[in-house]
């Protein structure tokens, strides 16, 4: 299994380990995501119908209303958000909904991530010393994340 490790910026400290779902583009929280469940709704996602709770979400930012941050605090509260953030347009937005969720983020990475992590691989985030790990997956073993 081929492991890259990758530095970046803290957003919000902490540390997780998981597995990643990827989405090429922004995110919308109000009207994109269910927090009652996690799931993409927004019917433009490259994500669509996927979930992102307690997987590590990994994005080019967040588009919307400040709404974005509510919505992912309703997510954490009902046990539906994400365990961590990697995400390349930092925002008020994300980073709000990063402080409220109280998860690790990270941005600003060496490294494009949206062109080094797929969806299936396990990313490890180490956000206060301010990197994070890939491990590959194996291309047999993938199964569409829901």
């Amino acid at each position: 299994m081929k492991t890259i490790m990758i530095r970046g910026r803290k957003v919000v400290g902490g540390h997780a380990k998981g597995t990643a779902i990827v989405s090429q583009r922004t995110i919308s929280g109000w009207g994109g995501t269910d927090p009652y469940t996690g799931e993409i709704i927004d019917g433009l996602s490259d994500i669509h119908g996927e979930n992102f709770a307690s997987k590590i979400l990994v994005f080019q930012g967040a588009k919307g209303s400040s709404g974005w941050s509510c919505i992912f605090h309703l997510a954490k509260l009902n046990g539906k958000a994400p365990m961590a953030l990697i995400f390349n347009e930092v925002s008020t937005k994300v980073i709000l909904g990063a402080v409220v969720m109280d998860i690790p983020a990270i941005t600003d990475l060496e490294q494009d991530p949206l062109d080094v992590i797929d969806s299936g691989d396990i990313v490890e985030i180490f956000a206060d010393e301010g990197y994070i790990v890939v491990q590959k997956r194996e291309e047999n073993n993938y199964e569409k994340l829901t």
